[in-house]
């Protein structure tokens, strides 16, 4: 347990990609499971989601490294 939350105290953003990565894989095989796809339309498919965890992480990590300033 403790190097889970050094790795996650020391790579906040890799950690979150990492979980929200296995959380939208899980929820893209549990919508599409009986669709019928090819292996190479679901690997295309994960690829995508794995690649839209990560723009959203990095989107997200924006607002966490610029100081809250006042707007007066």
């Amino acid at each position: 347990m403790n190097m889970i939350r050094k790795l996650w105290d020391e790579h906040p953003n890799l950690s979150s990609f990492a979980i929200l990565a296995i959380g939208m894989l899980v929820i893209l095989y549990f919508s599409a499971r009986h669709v019928g796809f090819s292996g190479t339309q679901w690997l295309v498919l994960s690829l995508a989601t794995v690649v839209l965890a990560g723009l959203c992480i990095w989107i997200i990590s924006w607002e966490s490294g610029e100081p809250i300033e006042d707007e007066r």
